[in-house]
């Protein structure tokens, strides 16, 4: 009986070295499913522009910024798009804030990350300078294994420059991966764990350099965990619906950053 502790060591760590053999041919199994699924491509082109409102009402210039949700993609009609959405919401006005006419475009890109926003920056602060910005970043930074602190820290300085400028900012961090069913568990758990380690750190960031957090994974991930109708055919983007319950959760912070701009 002396050897059988030494027996059971050996039959645990071979059992556990099977397991996580067998755990890494599962992920790396679906990391390749998922990347040969068909996703959704942007249909709007790129700066895209709109107006909703009374012409008569008091302006207020709204443009987007970051990646595949700033375009929209998943939907086939701009008032279907998170701006389209949170622009019809600040149009018709609330108690505290009346009619708005609402100058609405977006410089996002499909696939950046926080890498590429100095120039979707520059791009927004071409001509007249927007109000409020809003930021929706960070699924791409972290499907692609972006460190989350190296991530925020180019959000931070996107930020930064749009607050130097002015502009109101707003930002939507990283959705909850975890809901995303173009990945089959346990990656997607993963995903989610990811995606959360890289909301905390753009929250940090974008304290820091004094914009305006909104935490979508927190907000909505349980909705779109719940319904599968939030997101388009490829299990990945959000439907029109999904957009529309990001645009209610970003709502209250964008309508106080428009009342602080006039």
């Amino acid at each position: 009986m002396a050897g059988l502790p030494e027996r059971l060591t050996r039959a645990a760590a071979t059992s556990l070295l099977a397991g996580v053999v067998g755990g890494v041919a599962l992920i790396a199994g679906e990391m390749l499913a998922a990347k040969s699924r068909r996703y959704a491509k942007p249909t709007m082109g790129l700066a895209l522009r709109t107006s909703m409102g009374p012409q008569s009402a008091p302006p207020l210039r709204l443009v987007l910024l970051g990646d595949s949700a700033a375009v929209g993609v998943g939907v086939e009609w701009l008032s279907d798009t998170v701006g389209g959405q949170l622009a019809r919401l600040l149009a018709d006005g609330s108690a505290e804030m009346g009619q708005r006419h609402v100058l609405l475009s977006s410089v996002g890109v499909a696939g950046s990350r926080s890498s590429d926003l100095a120039t979707q920056v520059a791009r927004s602060l071409l001509g007249d300078r927007p109000d409020v910005a809003v930021v929706l970043i960070g699924a791409f930074d972290a499907a692609s294994g972006r460190g989350p602190e190296d991530a925020a820290d180019h959000l931070g300085q996107a930020v930064r420059r749009l607050r130097s400028a002015g502009v109101q900012v707003v930002v939507g961090t990283c959705p909850d991966l975890g809901a995303a069913r173009s990945m089959a568990p346990p990656l997607r758990q993963i995903a989610g764990l990811i995606g959360r380690r890289m909301a905390r750190a753009q929250a940090r960031a974008v304290t820091e350099a004094g914009g305006v957090v909104v935490d979508l994974a927190a907000e909505t991930g349980a909705v779109f965990r719940a319904d599968a109708g939030t997101l388009c055919y490829d299990g990945f983007h959000p439907s029109a619906d999904g957009y529309r319950v990001w645009a209610h959760a970003l709502y209250p912070a964008v309508s106080k950053a428009a009342m602080s701009s006039v």
